[in-house]
């Protein structure tokens, strides 16, 4: 077991540790900062935590995909980061019924990552929660790792399907979401819910408009699309590329309920998440203007880092960004 590992009863608010001779950052994934513990009783109960941890998490996961893809040499660090705030709030925000200490029970919700070059995210995320370890996130993209470049279902704990092609999330979504709406029938219980982000970029392909028809027709009010918007694909932006025209006025066209959020607030994704799983009888899309590179200066808003891993030397300046911005949080965990 690593020292990370070991050091669980502690604060969630500033937590480090030796990671294989680097420095990181650490979140427990079992303990809030006022001591309560994260996991719940209940099987069904997914880790709970408040907007300030979520941020804190989103902090850590940040780091963890710069240390990831500096070590891998080669990845995609701009999408990645554009998508962590609202996967670190669907994992810990208690919004999504999984069990924490078993990936694989099967009342769980279904999170499908369509945009699946955006990996590392996810796998920072189930890092936390323990089902991948330390060694698995070192061996990110290495040849029989359990964390491959795209996400593997036959490898990687709490991943629901094979992602990377682009356009094919949302159809198995939708699919799924369908087949959970008829369990839930013959059962006379509620459905269980699917929730998958893609990328604006893929939207380009055709195959996610037919299952947008398909899940308008057949009501899935328990499927929310999340689209990471951040306007930009390998080839540029996304509006000079192929543009999608009125995005929100077209799902909208199409049967679906929208909503238009900051997608890199987490307090937005939460109360957004919160009105589509209220909101009966159409399918939710939430569209999520964030920025490509998160949290790194030199990475924000720039095409070149969607396939770039960085160096040694610009990870270490993609870290102090991230240290400096975990210390602006944890000062405004002191102030409050």
């Amino acid at each position: 077991m690593s020292d990370s590992k070991k050091r669980l009863n502690v604060s969630l608010s500033a937590v480090w540790c030796s990671y294989s001779g680097r420095e990181l950052i650490w979140v427990s994934r079992l303990v809030h900062s006022d001591g309560s513990y994260m996991t719940a009783t209940s099987e069904s109960m997914p880790a709970r935590c408040s907007v300030h941890e979520i941020k804190l998490m989103a902090n850590t996961m940040r780091h963890e995909i710069i240390q990831m893809l500096a070590r891998a040499g080669s990845g995609h660090p701009g999408g990645s980061l554009s998508a962590v705030d609202v996967i670190a709030t669907l994992y810990f925000s208690g919004l999504m019924n999984y069990d924490e200490n078993d990936p694989t029970w099967e009342g769980r919700d279904f999170f499908i990552l369509s945009k699946g070059h955006a990996a590392p995210a996810l796998y920072a995320a189930i890092h936390q929660l323990g089902w991948v370890t330390d060694e698995d996130i070192d061996s990110l993209r290495t040849l029989g790792s359990k964390l491959q470049g795209h996400p593997d279902s036959k490898m990687t704990p709490g991943v629901e399907v094979c992602t990377g092609s682009l356009g094919q999330g949302l159809s198995v979504g939708a699919g799924a979401a369908l087949g959970f709406k008829l369990d839930a029938k013959r059962a006379k219980c509620d459905a269980r819910r699917v929730f998958v982000m893609t990328g604006d970029g893929e939207l380009q392909e055709g195959q996610n408009w037919e299952a947008i028809m398909f899940a308008a027709q057949y009501h899935l009010d328990n499927l929310i699309l999340y689209c990471d918007i951040n306007n930009l694909q390998i080839d540029g932006r996304v509006t000079d590329v192929n543009s999608l025209g009125n995005l929100s006025a077209e799902l909208c066209d199409f049967g679906w309920y929208v909503q238009e959020i900051d997608g890199n607030d987490v307090t937005a994704i939460e109360n957004a998440t919160r009105a589509a799983l209220a909101y009966g009888g159409k399918p939710c899309a939430i569209l999520c203007d964030t920025v490509k590179g998160k949290g790194v200066s030199f990475m924000e808003d720039a095409v070149g880092w969607h396939g770039s891993a960085p160096s040694q030397e610009q990870a270490a300046i993609a870290l102090a960004d991230l240290d400096r911005e975990r210390q602006e949080l944890e000062s405004e965990d002191t102030c409050g």
